[in-house]
């Protein structure tokens, strides 16, 4: 690594850059640095508590190959290929499922505690419609991210803690880098690379609210608003799944909280307002299906007059089972959840846990190759496959390859100075503005036209009409003032939010069918074979295009 003081700021030269220190980013570094090379680690946040595992998390997926036909690389794959996925066999195999050994090492010798069964062998659940129980339990979760960003700080990757990115800088059709500033103290940085891997996290929150009327409240990482779509989209590169990622879940009533998936997988029982069992209706694992099938329905039951509200039933767990997920798992997938259920005094074997459906979170991916490489040369998406397994591991992919390909590199491609300094005068003008609109009502603009038009059901005119809602918020973009360094972050990330928002709604608007995603169109009610592929977004010339399946 070498750092240049400069007028402008600080330039940091490195051979591998990546952006984003969650589980993905923290997977790349790993990989990156076992092959040799320079890396910096970018990260807005602190890497030991940032990203969606921060908080917690109480499960890892992990296909054994223990013999199983389920636990086979064969199953594994065939579960996840589809033609909408946006991954290929190759991906699947060489960019998760051959990693999950190479990551359980890390994390056993990292001393991440898995919960055992007696004979010493790892606990393992079912869940999401999975063929066989791929997921591994995990005790003070709370725990797991800490002991990752230790592995990464001692294998020796350069960490940039509290730095925001704001822009990602092309020469031709290869990166070169990127620029932002440190949000405590406003120093501007500019990052040049031979290869950079975006980890900046593909689940996108603060779109919606759920009950509790608090954006920040969401079951997923609420600091996680687009930079992984806004940013590559603005230098050309390919974006893929907008329209059919998008994700719900069952949270506690009131409170933003993960968790549904131990919940389930150990044997949960969803109860309408009728005292009913209802979900073998919708799908045939019951609550241990689909997520999209419980959340379609839980929301069709709503339809039907039979709810809400609805319940979770674990009254018939053992006490061992019940005492182990309310008071290990749970709270290992985020910290507050005694003090949700102690405040309302639930004890899971006495009482029914009254549930909701979440806030919706946008999803998506890069397009990317076998390589996990984007259309625009050297950038690679660490965020390619869900959850902290795959997180991790297609990170650790993306982080090897783009460590083989810095090493064909001579030298980090150039950034244009006026480019450079027009980008900070940019960055820091909500700070000198005396008028103007806050961060606060700019965001609260956007969910009230997602909520609105973009919800669990929708529809053609009513998207077009979020979209022209959308278009006429972002015409306020430069009047966002900033009183402090905290507002100026929060601005910046509404801005991502603006832009994927967008994104979002017009990739949405052109898949004219239902059945694919949790939500669902009234004006195309059925699946329609033919748009069994997925919907590829860029920008080209300022302009906005799309192409079913890849270019």
């Amino acid at each position: 690594m070498k750092v240049i003081e400069t007028a402008l700021g600080k330039v940091v030269e490195t051979d591998v850059l990546i952006l984003g220190a969650g589980a993905a980013g923290s997977g790349a570094a790993l990989a990156a640095r076992r092959e040799g090379v320079d890396v910096v680690l970018v990260e807005k946040g602190k890497i030991e508590s940032c990203g969606s595992a921060g908080g917690g998390n109480d499960h890892f997926q992990a296909p054994l190959g223990t013999g199983p036909d389920w636990d086979s690389c064969e199953t594994f794959v065939n579960f996840y290929d589809r033609p909408t996925s946006g991954w290929s066999r190759a991906m699947l195999e060489h960019g998760w499922y051959r990693i999950v050994p190479v990551i359980l090492e890390i994390l056993e010798q990292e001393q991440v505690p898995f919960v055992r069964n007696p004979d010493g062998s790892y606990l393992r659940t079912v869940g999401f419609g999975q063929p066989g129980a791929w997921y591994l339990n995990i005790s003070r979760g709370q725990t797991v991210k800490r002991k990752i960003a230790r592995r990464v700080r001692a294998e020796g990757a350069n960490v940039f803690d509290y730095i925001m990115i704001t822009r990602l800088i092309r020469d031709g059709r290869r990166i070169v880098g990127c620029m932002g500033y440190q949000v405590h103290t406003g120093e501007f940085y500019l990052f040049k690379a031979k290869t950079v891997v975006c980890c900046l996290g593909k689940t996108v929150n603060r779109a919606s609210t759920n009950s509790s009327g608090n954006p920040f409240n969401t079951w997923h990482d609420p600091f996680v608003t687009g930079a992984y779509f806004a940013l590559p989209y603005e230098i050309g590169a390919e974006i893929m799944n907008m329209d059919v990622a998008e994700q719900a879940t069952l949270i506690p009533k009131g409170w933003g909280a993960p968790g549904m998936n131990g919940v389930n997988s150990m044997g949960g029982r969803e109860l309408n307002a009728l005292g009913e069992r209802f979900m073998g209706k919708y799908d045939p694992m019951w609550e241990n299906g689909i997520r999209r099938n419980q959340i379609q329905g839980t929301y069709q039951e709503i339809l039907d007059g039979k709810g809400p509200p609805f319940h979770i039933d674990m009254t018939h767990f053992s006490e061992e089972d019940a005492h182990s997920l309310q008071y290990v798992l749970m709270p290992g997938d985020k910290a507050t959840y005694n003090d949700y259920t102690g405040q309302r005094g639930i004890s899971f074997k006495r009482d029914l846990l009254e549930v909701e459906i979440s806030e919706l979170n946008l999803e998506g991916l890069l397009c990317v190759n076998d390589h996990l490489e984007t259309n625009i040369k050297g950038l690679y998406s660490g965020c390619v496959f869900p959850q902290l397994s795959g997180a991790i591991c297609g990170g650790y992919c993306a982080g090897f390859n783009a460590a083989r390909a810095a090493k064909a590199e001579r030298v980090p491609g150039p950034i244009d100075e006026e480019t450079a300094a027009r980008e900070k005068e940019r960055i820091f003008a909500p700070l000198q503005r005396d008028d103007g609109l806050s961060y606060r009502e700019f965001e609260g603009a956007i969910r009230s036209v997602m909520d609105y038009y973009m919800g669990l059901v929708r529809n053609e005119k009513g998207m077009q009409i979020a979209l022209n809602k959308l278009r006429f918020i972002g015409t306020y973009a430069d009047r966002i003032r900033a009183a402090d360094m905290h507002e100026l972050l929060r601005t910046q990330e509404s801005l991502f939010l603006h832009k994927t928002c967008e994104l979002s709604v017009l990739t949405c608007i052109e898949r004219r069918e239902s059945g694919r995603c949790v939500y669902r169109r009234t004006d195309y009610p059925g699946l329609n074979s033919e748009m069994n592929k997925p919907i590829v977004i860029w920008q080209e010339a300022g302009q906005f295009h799309f192409s079913w399946g890849r270019t």
